[in-house]
Order: C-alpha cells, then structure tokens, then sequence
C-alpha cells in the first residue's frame, strides 16, 4: 500500500508529489494520464518558446492534449477544442508559460470568503519558494534557486506586435511597469516565463527530473484514473486504466486530485461525490452530494486580427508569440486590483496574422462542468458561459474601447496593413463606436477564452457546505481524500493560471506533512 497516492502530474501535482516524497519514510505514487517522460528526451514542439504548434496542431494535440475536449465558451456559441495538457508536467508542458503571480489583494478576498490560511500574507511567499528569477531573484519579495525559472526576454528580441503595443500603451498614458511580479505589479510590462533562456521549463522538468532517484517515489504514465474507491464514506484506493496493461486498483492511505479544473471533478463525479441529481441521472451511487463542476470559470479574451506589413512578419518557427502586456484596474464593476489585460499576438502560427486582444483577470460568470459519460476516456461536458454576469460584460466594453484608442497609436498602426475584428471588414474603432447593445452581441459572438479553467470543485470555509473542499484540500464529509490544482480556487486569482496552481499544490502539501509531523505515531497509525 502507498502512504499518498497524486493523480495528475501537471502544475499542482508535480509540486505536491515532489514535496510529500521529501519525507523518505512516506511512499509516494504519482498517476499520469499522459506520457511519462524525460527532458533529455523533449521534442522540439515542447521545448520552444512559440507554444503555437503544441497547441494548435492536430498531431500535437493528439500526442500531448485531450483531443477530444470541447467547450462552450459562451451560451450561443458552438463547442470548440479547449486546450489541456495530457503528460508529466500537463498544461504548464503547453501553455503559453506565462509566470504571473496571483494578485496580493485576490488571496486577501479568498480568506475573507472562509478559506483560513489563504491570505497574502500566507500565500505570497510560496510565489517566492517556486521561483528562481534571473533578474530579480536577490530583490525583497522575490525568490532564487527555486524549481521553476522565472526569465523575462530582452525588448530586442521581441516581435513587433510586443514593440507596437508597449510604445502605443505607452504613448495611451499606461504607466511602464518594470516587474509585473512586484507588489505594485501594474501597467505596460514584459511577461515573466517559465523559461530558462527561451527554452520551456514545465513542472515535469522543474520539480520531477531532480528527484527520480527517489527510492519512495514511483511515478506511471498513460495512467487514466477511472475513480475513487470508496469505503465507509473514506477514499481508499483507486481505479486506473494502464495503457495496454489493463485495469488495476491500487490502495492508499490518502488520495490526492490534482488532475485539473476539467477532470478532478470528472473523477470525483464518476465516484459518486457530486451533484446528487445529476448522479442519480446517470446510475451513479451518491456518495456524497456535492457542488461539484458548479462553479467553473475562466478568462475572456477578444481578440482582433493585425495583418502586419511584410517586413514586419515573423519568418523563424520558433519566434515566441507574446512578449508584453498592459495590465490595469478598470474601476469598474468592482474589479479590483489589476482585473484587466491587453495582451500582444505577434502571430498565431508562424506565416498567420497577429493579434491584439483584450481579457478579464477577474471574472465573476460561473459556469457549469458534468459528466457526459461514465466511461473515464469521455471528457465532461464544458459550459464555461463567459459574459453572463453584466459585471465582467461592462468592464469587456470598456476594454474595446481602451483598445481601439491604443490601436490608433502610430506606433501599432504604423506597422499594420489593417486591424480588423476577426473575420469581418470592421476595425476597432468601427467596433467601439457602435451602440452597447450591439457591442456586446459582437462581443458574445466572438469572445474566446485564455484557457485558464478554474473552480469547478471550489473551497470554502470548514463550516460552510456550499463548496466542495475545505481550506486544507479535504473533500467536504469524505476521508482520506485531497483536491489541490486550480479547480479549488473560490475566486479568481487575477493572472494567469499556472504559477498560482503550483503553489495551490505547495501550500497543500505543506498542510499534510504539518499534519503529518502534529500526528503522534498512534494517531497515524488510527489513520
């Protein structure tokens, strides 16, 4: 029997299961769905710093994703791909490697809905922990020799819709901000990323290739968790499908979700801890009726297209797609603190069109995650219903707006043949001088997401029944059972994902080895 089993291997769940093997005498399994693989072994679609082939090629999605996800991103429109990581280091091995920090203020609002333990002060030092950051590594509130590099690319070395949107912002009246990861951390700014000189740096090869030699730890790729074994209301084991090896159950004294925001909740669900009706619906036992898959969200983003003057167009494969961003508090709608983005696309696949595009880094629409199937290898059914609360609609006009005066900038428009919405003849001033309503019918028609999928199994305080796990990570009323990745989160942390989901996983497995270390050895025994 294993002393912790950690299903998934990707932002969080490489983080905990490296923590948890530190302690020799505990025997730690991690399961991932995907590859198992080795950064001697990286291919290129992994290593480069244009994530654009890993995401959007179909052989790359089949090699390194779910092929099969889809999601609605707003009610109206149809179901699209949505991008998710399958193998050890999962969506931080694809993503864009954005390295933002969550938002002092957003941990704030997490402890004051309950979740004790989560405050800034708490948190903000694990940002510190995870990160070794070439350039302000040595600064107070920053940290060095951490497991994930934290690099910020020269400004010579950026595309020309990175140059256009600094100098445009710039001459907007935004305010240049030298280190998005500071305290103050606002304004026109070069995105910090995992990267160690442009080369990807994924939780796989930062937390999980220094530590494999490890005698307690055992790790297994193409390792499809079905669900959970459950026991006189206690998580005991789990069922797993091994590529070409069959299925197995394997026991363990606690069981730890950090599979996702899309199939943690899965998991659970095909357990029997969810909502009850929905369950029932399907033939599943209850378990444990939960709000489980209630309460996703994610970022919206619209996008319009810059077709760039010839010599302006990126030609090298591995040219990085974005560089800088103009974060900003909109004041509106009580946002908050930095709730808003504009981000450059200096291409969208090499020989394509850039963009420049707008999103929410505090979105108050919920939407809705459930079981399209029992069957572990049919994804959920995502309905992320973006826009739906007027708050975060008012601020998105209020960023077309913003962009439209940016994009007039001689410094972007100079090196456009045009700027357009996406697939129309309409440029953006055209766009932001229409009536509201119809502002936000193009808005809705046309507004993606940043793939940054969260709280679909969300945390609240111990004595409140209205979320799905405590402040700990333990599943409410379940024993020996853990969620810790990005689907806990109970608000929006106002950056993108990644770096605030592998400290969700720091933090928690720091929580079991405190309690770990508190448990006298017939108190454990008792476990």
């Amino acid at each position: 029997m294993y002393d912790v089993i950690v299903v998934g291997g990707g932002s969080a769940g490489a983080a905990v299961a490296a923590r948890l093997s530190e302690v020799g005498s505990q025997r730690v399994l991690l399961l991932e769905a995907g590859l198992d693989w080795r950064a001697a072994d990286a291919p290129w679609e992994i290593t480069t710093a244009n994530p654009i082939p890993i995401i959007h090629q179909r052989e790359f999605q089949e090699k390194w994703q779910w092929p099969n996800l889809n999601a609605r991103r707003i009610a109206g429109q149809e179901q699209r791909f949505y991008w998710r990581g399958k193998g050890l280091g999962g969506s931080s091995m694809m993503n864009g490697q954005i390295a933002i920090r969550g938002v002092a203020d957003a941990f704030d609002e997490w402890a004051a809905m309950g979740c004790t333990g989560w405050s800034a002060e708490q948190v903000m030092p694990l940002f510190s922990v995870i990160e070794d950051d070439f350039e302000f590594g040595d600064k107070p509130g920053h940290g060095r020799g951490g497991p994930l590099p934290v690099y910020r690319a020269p400004p010579d070395t950026w595309g020309p819709i990175d140059r256009g949107l600094r100098d445009a912002a710039l001459a907007s009246g935004y305010a240049w901000c030298e280190d998005l990861n500071g305290p103050d951390g606002e304004g026109v700014a070069c995105y910090p990323i995992n990267s160690r000189y442009l080369r990807r740096i994924s939780t796989n090869e930062g937390y999980l290739e220094p530590i494999r030699d490890r005698a307690n730890l055992e790790i297994r790729g193409f390792a499809l968790v079905d669900r959970l074994v459950m026991r006189d209301g206690r998580a005991t084991g789990v069922v797993v499908h091994f590529d070409g090896q069959g299925t197995q159950e394997i026991s363990a004294r606690e069981i730890v979700l950090c599979a996702g925001a899309i199939h943690s909740p899965a998991i659970l669900m095909r357990s029997g801890i969810g909502p009850g009706d929905e369950l029932k619906a399907m033939n599943i036992a209850v378990e444990r009726d939960l709000p489980v898959g209630k309460h996703y969200f994610d970022h919206p983003l619209f996008r319009a297209t810059i077709k760039l003057r010839e010599e302006f167009r990126p030609t090298d494969r591995d040219t990085r797609h974005t560089n800088c961003c103009v974060t900003y508090s909109s004041g509106l709608a009580g946002g908050g603190k930095r709730d808003m983005i504009l981000i450059s696309f200096n291409h969208r696949g090499i020989g394509n069109p850039g963009a420049i595009g707008a999103g929410l880094y505090n979105a108050y629409s919920r939407g809705t995650l459930k079981l399209a199937s029992t069957d572990p290898s049919v994804d959920p059914i995502v309905e992320e219903n973006m826009l739906a609360d007027p708050r975060d609609m008012l601020r998105m006009v209020d960023a077309v707006k913003r962009l439209a005066v940016i994009t007039m900038q001689p410094a972007l428009a100079g090196i456009a043949d045009w700027i357009r919405l996406t697939d129309t003849d309409m440029t953006l001033p055209q766009a932001a001088a229409l009536p509201t309503s119809e502002l936000e019918a193009v808005l809705r028609r046309d507004t993606g997401d940043i793939q940054h999928a969260a709280g679909s199994c969300r945390m609240t305080g111990f004595n409140d029944s209205n979320g799905v796990v405590n402040p700990d990570g333990t599943v409410k009323g379940i024993a020996g059972l853990r969620v810790a990745d990005a689907s806990i989160m109970p608000a929006d942390c106002r950056a993108n994902t990644h770096f605030t989901t592998v400290v969700i996983g720091e933090a928690i497995a720091r929580m079991m080895l405190r309690r770990n270390e508190a448990a006298t050895p017939a108190a454990a025994l008792a476990e």
